[in-house]
């Protein structure tokens, strides 16, 4: 059976149909409602631009988020190793 959700989101005054999973229609709503609320603060402080401007500016804010968060998991995960690695070598010189 197929688990695919019809679903219409709109993104900006636009709607856009989209088959996803059932487990993901919460998660991509909720993406949408986020980029509407960054692009409507940005409408709201600058007058003069148009929703294509904004949309650029909210896509740019939260890919530079996103890789700051790819960042801190890549240093999380070297420190994980180098903790790892530290525990190792203190077991063997423990042996000794």
């Amino acid at each position: 059976m197929d688990d695919k959700l019809s679903i219409r989101v709109n993104v900006a005054d636009r709607y856009y149909p989209l088959k996803v999973e059932s487990e993901s229609e919460e998660r991509i709503r909720k993406a949408a409602r986020m980029i509407n609320e960054k692009v409507l603060q940005y409408k709201q402080r600058y007058i003069d631009k148009d929703t294509q401007d904004f949309l650029a500016m909210a896509a740019l804010q939260y890919v530079i988020r996103l890789t700051e968060l790819e960042e801190m998991e890549e240093d999380s995960s070297l420190e994980d190793g180098l903790k790892e690695l530290t525990e190792k070598i203190n077991l063997c010189l423990s042996k000794r």
